[in-house]
């Protein structure tokens, strides 16, 4: 007995250890107490059948037999919808044997006699089906139940089975230990004793009390949700959400989180939207101020359709192309200045809104041209031209977007080979005269006559002079 009661304590703390659950999650319980044998039962006697058998039930120290140790233990495993199945072995030592005597001497008012059998141990090996009613009465707490089952009942020298129907109470402290209370009724069909007056095979109520531990559930994450039921069995979760997790505690599981570490809205599948313009931050290209959605999240304060972040005139409307400006025209040519290629000189539409070149200034360029000296036979200008020259560059600078064809005339000396070379390379010295000094290489062209375009008779000196000159063109495309 001693070895036993410390087999008991050792379960207790092992017990003890387990994980808090639900019967469907801990399918295993175990428990452990002290039973208590009445055979008033099978003394025969009184008025009938209920009288016989619960007359006396709480005649705790006049017919209950207790062994003052740990004397049952109980094992059983949850099969689901309430029910249990379970198996359970007693020892007890029967020193009360209550016997229906009324001619015996010592026999009580109603004709009972309490006698010691002598050394009568008790033992018994029960399989019992058990139906929980905590669910019915919708309880966490009182955990009543009802129970049938069989067994084999040993009894001093004799042997015996039993049919067990039995009730119980069990109140939780936690979800998975308790103190349990039953009872049973284990009938025997043919209660008897021996010639000597011995129990041989008494009928009887056995009770029991008891701590019960339920155990068995697997729990990974260690969430207090058990695997089976934890839709993230190995990350811990919230049991709102089958055991899976929301870091950032906005009410939205991490699975269904776009933004799983920031708290969020739901109506944006859990991010933020810090100036509140129902666009997600992750989204919103200005995130801190409240804009539109068809310009991701950023305001447009003239209503242009250019967010402000993009649009230099953020005050004025203005078109896309012009970043949010409105289109000026600062020269009031008619050509506004995205299109004007002289945007602060006035100019004609037909020239990009630069000026045209009058045709005072041609004329202007071509007396400048006709007075260019050249060294005698060759493209090398004479000192005295070089101011002449300077005065055709600052006449092109005013029409920036013009170009110009510069010729180049002879008079008639020489051969006509000659001639043509000459003037060629003097009109290109004109050329890249005026390139150096500003004027842009597309602008300006150059081709040589040779005597081909007099403009005056080769016969006379004076004629012959004018035929030497060099003429600008205007190109027209």
């Amino acid at each position: 007995m001693k070895h036993l009661n410390k087999l008991f304590v050792a379960v207790m703390m092992v017990m003890g250890l387990s994980s808090h659950a639900q019967d469907s999650n801990n399918p295993w319980a175990i428990s452990f107490g002290v039973n208590a044998v009445d055979t008033k039962t099978s003394a025969g006697g009184g008025n009938n059948w209920l009288d016989r058998h619960f007359s006396q039930p709480f005649a705790v120290k006049d017919n209950w037999n207790i062994l003052p140790s740990v004397s049952y233990l109980s094992v059983s495993k949850y099969v689901g919808d309430n029910f249990s199945f379970g198996l359970s072995g007693s020892v007890n030592k029967i020193d009360k044997y209550v016997k229906f005597a009324p001619t015996a001497v010592g026999h009580d008012s109603r004709g009972y006699v309490v006698s010691n059998p002598g050394d009568l141990m008790y033992y018994g090996i029960d399989a019992t089906i058990k139906y929980s009613l905590m669910n019915v009465i919708n309880s966490k707490v009182i955990d009543p139940s009802l129970s049938v089952g069989g067994g084999y009942t040993f009894f001093g020298d004799s042997s015996y089975g039993t049919l067990n129907p039995g009730a119980g109470l069990t109140f939780w402290f936690t979800e998975n230990v308790g103190l349990e209370l039953a009872t049973k009724y284990k009938k025997s069909f043919g209660d008897r004793e021996d010639a000597a007056g011995v129990p041989d095979a008494p009928s009887h109520f056995q009770h029991s009390a008891g701590l019960i531990f339920k155990f068995g559930g697997k729990d990974t994450d260690g969430d207090g949700i058990y695997d089976k039921d934890d839709a993230c069995p190995e990350v811990a979760g919230l049991k709102e959400f089958n055991g899976c997790p929301d870091t950032d505690g906005d009410g939205i599981q991490d699975s269904a989180d776009a933004c799983p570490e920031v708290a969020g809205l739901a109506a944006l599948n859990g991010c933020p939207d810090t100036d509140g313009d129902g666009i997600a931050d992750k989204d919103d290209a200005c995130p801190e101020v409240a804009g539109l959605a068809a310009l991701k999240g950023c305001p447009d304060a003239d209503g242009d359709g250019v967010a402000d972040k993009d649009d230099k005139c953020p005050s004025v409307a203005g078109p896309k192309e012009n970043a949010g400006c409105p289109w000026p025209d600062t020269d009031g040519d008619g050509v506004l200045d995205k299109d004007d290629k002289c945007p602060e000189v006035k100019g004609t539409v037909a020239n990009q809104g630069c000026p045209e070149i009058t045709e005072e200034a041609i004329k202007q360029l071509n007396n400048y041209g006709k007075t260019i000296l050249f060294n005698s036979g060759k493209s090398t200008f004479k000192p005295q031209t070089f101011p002449v020259l300077q005065s055709m560059v600052s006449i092109l600078k005013e029409y920036p977007y013009s170009k110009f064809m510069v010729e180049g005339h002879t008079d008639s000396d020489g051969s006509n080979e000659l001639n043509q070379t000459l003037s060629e390379n003097r009109a290109a010295a004109v050329k890249n005269y005026l390139i150096e000094n500003g004027i842009t290489t597309d602008r300006l062209r150059s081709t040589g006559f040779g005597e081909t375009k007099p403009i005056d008779s080769n016969k006379t000196a004076k004629g012959k002079a004018n035929n030497r000159r060099v003429e600008v063109s205007l190109i027209k495309e």
